[in-house]
């Protein structure tokens, strides 16, 4: 290995990887440094992926229960076996997939370095792992993701109050598992365990949970949720989490009674966020600055106050997301190679993937609202979808906002089976500026999820929908 690059990466999560991939392609010599024995980062090891492959689990065993008879399908003495059940997330799900980032960093002859990277001035890095090393390059881009945040005066022990890490490698499903935190992840790992017998509450501090999605999708989930039997409690604030070895105890203010009370349970997730990881990465070396945060600052083209030195995905402001910090880490190496790469923030999608999923792109209804901006929306319903009925799935509404003159499609908000898969064509319809009526007019296949999104853009456009 050499010890003088083009660029070197430091962080190997989907920005990170995904950026040196982009850079090898385009001829940069690279390395990436990762502080983890495998490559991934948090998605991949401890995250999105772990993380859909027990909801898909856990969705299998409650329909199994639940939801087979309607089928006609007989079943009896199902048994859960959750060991089992964590072993196939652990060894046929995210090993594997590490081992593919490992491949590929091979394919496209980049250098991989295992160890903690912290720069010691602008030019060179130090890894520190089983042997320490520096290492110098003409550029660094900055992929260190981040970590789960806490609320002051809130221990988190890893054993009963626990973040999302724990929660993935629970040898027992909880009695009574207590949420602090009504968000995308909150939400997820509420939803696996609800679904395989726990008892579930979520405690939220604003008015609804998932607050930064539009309102109709916090509405649809929230009574789909409540369906299955998870209890929510907003306008709420944790004051106290205290663990009793057996049991842990939460202290909570009703913000709207102005009133105190108590929940127990044996496991408290603590859900209120991710913080910007940051920490010993040498930035006192260098003319680098954060913000009040602790997120790095860059300008539009990711640059840090050191113009050789980038930073990418959750270290940086917008959504904490890991398809924003591959098309970030794409930008970087594309802009690195002399061409002019663009990422258009608006259009990075948003997914919850409870069941039914939650999905959204572009301007909230109350974002429209707020900035006065005149708009017209077309609502379809899942009852109405026949691919909906033949599944039986039939809770559910796509929202299709669009510009009340131009037509051009200014927002999209779903809930129901599939929209997290639905939303790219939202995406790319609003890449190329469609208009609700382009939509309209293209023929979607039938019977198909994706008729849905027609049949609202058909009601945005002069209430025309067909089915409804």
């Amino acid at each position: 290995m050499s010890d003088s690059y083009d660029l070197i990466v430091i962080g190997s999560g989907p920005g990170g990887y995904v950026c040196a991939i982009r850079a090898a392609q385009l001829g940069l010599k690279t390395a990436i440094v990762e502080r983890y024995s495998t490559l991934g980062g948090t998605c991949l090891n401890v995250g999105c992926i772990p993380s859909k492959a027990l909801l898909d689990s856990s969705e299998r065993y409650f329909n199994t229960l639940h939801s087979h008879q309607d089928h006609g399908i007989k079943v009896g003495n199902v048994e859960l076996n959750l060991e089992s059940m964590m072993k196939r997330v652990q060894e046929k799900v995210v090993a594997p997939t590490c081992e593919g980032v490992k491949y590929l960093m091979k394919k496209n002859k980049i250098d991989v370095y295992h160890g903690h990277g912290s720069f010691l001035d602008s030019n060179t890095i130090k890894v520190q792992g089983e042997e320490t090393l520096s290492l110098n390059s003409k550029n660094f881009v900055i992929a260190t993701g981040s970590k789960p945040s806490s609320l002051p005066g809130i221990e988190i022990d890893k054993e009963r109050i626990i973040t999302s890490t724990e929660a993935l490698k629970l040898k027992e499903v909880p009695k009574h598992l207590i949420i602090v935190g009504g968000g995308v992840i909150g939400l997820e790992m509420g939803s696996v365990y609800k679904r395989l017998g726990a008892k579930v509450s979520v405690v939220e501090y604003a008015d609804r949970i998932i607050a930064s999605m539009d309102s109709d999708l916090s509405k649809e989930i929230t009574k789909a949720l409540k369906k299955e039997g998870i209890e929510f409690y907003i306008n709420s604030a944790v004051q106290a989490v205290v663990n009793n070895e057996t049991e842990v105890a939460i202290s909570v203010k009703d913000l709207k009674k102005d009133e105190v009370f108590s929940l127990e349970g044996d496991y408290c997730l603590i859900s209120v966020g991710r913080r910007a990881y940051t920490d010993n990465l040498g930035l006192e070396n260098t003319k680098i600055q954060k913000d009040d945060r602790g997120r790095v600052e860059v300008n539009d083209h990711l640059q840090t106050s050191e113009a050789h030195i980038f930073a990418i995905g959750d270290v940086v402001k917008g959504a904490m997301l890991a398809h924003k910090a591959e098309e970030e880490g794409v930008f970087v190496a594309e802009y690195l190679a002399g061409q002019k790469p663009h990422v258009n923030y608006n259009l990075i999608p948003g997914v919850v993937y409870t069941h039914p999923e939650v999905a959204a792109v572009g301007k909230t209804e109350e974002e429209l609202k707020n900035s006065g901006r005149e708009y017209k929306k077309g609502v379809f319903s899942y009852k109405a979808l026949g691919r909906a009925r033949a599944s039986n799935e039939f809770f559910g509404m796509i929202k299709v906002l669009a510009d009340k003159t131009t037509d051009e499609i200014l927002g999209v908000h779903m809930c129901g089976a599939r929209c997290a898969d639905l939303i790219s064509e939202a995406v790319l319809a609003m890449e190329f500026k469609a208009s609700a009526e382009d939509i309209a007019r293209t023929c979607h296949a039938h019977p198909t999820y994706a008729e849905a999104f027609k049949e609202a853009c058909l009601a945005a456009t002069e209430n025309r929908a067909i089915h409804m």
